[in-house]
């Protein structure tokens, strides 16, 4: 299948899952057509399968090149031994990069039911990686009686699910800044995973 005139893999490539990311996030990945994909990235339809055999394809990739990206972003932070540091670390590094990317992680979440099984599963694994981190954290917290938590993997899923909140309100130029928003949230994770007597002023 010959190549629409003037594209090239290395700059088409990644204008094809920025167009997809875009419109599944805007629209959802149901409604979206490999046609529209094309005319948002300015090629013919027949020209994306140049680039990707299916949508289905596409979707995953978007979902999984954002886990990769997100598990060697935490991969780069330096390890930190006490475990209120490290779970500071881990609120403040999660409000941030989410942050920065507010329609991957709008189709990250909303579109996993899209995936096939086959990739449904492979997401998952990653997504388990990055939570068991701070299911880590907060073990070790429990074990030294930094943190009084009963159920670390359920807290685990709470703060996760609080902190990613975060994208659906926080708009730049309002009231707060992020730095002041990582702040708030910082003393509200903490708060919830220590006893009252631990919790500093």
């Amino acid at each position: 299948m010959a190549r629409t005139q003037g594209s090239h893999s290395g700059i088409t490539g990644p204008k094809v899952r920025e167009a997809a990311l875009k419109l599944f996030a805007m629209d959802g990945y149901a409604a979206v057509s490999m046609r529209q994909i094309a005319a948002e990235v300015g090629v013919q339809a027949g020209a994306l399968y140049n680039y990707t055999p299916d949508k289905q394809t596409l979707l995953f990739d978007l979902l999984k090149g954002h886990m990769e990206d997100l598990l060697a972003a935490r991969a780069d932070m330096p390890a930190l031994g006490h475990p209120a540091r490290a779970l500071e670390q881990f609120t403040r590094f999660h409000i941030r990069f989410h942050h920065d990317r507010p329609e991957a992680v709008f189709v990250s979440y909303m579109e996993l039911r899209n995936l096939t099984p086959e990739n449904f599963e492979i997401i998952e694994a990653l997504r388990r990686q990055y939570e068991d981190q701070l299911e880590d954290i907060l073990q070790l917290g429990v074990a030294s009686g930094a943190f009084d938590v009963t159920e670390p993997k359920i807290a685990t899923m709470a703060v996760i699910a609080m902190l990613t909140g975060v994208n659906t309100w926080f708009r730049e130029g309002g009231r707060l800044s992020l730095e002041e928003v990582e702040e708030i949230y910082w003393r509200m994770v903490y708060k919830a995973v220590t006893s009252p007597n631990r919790i500093k002023s």
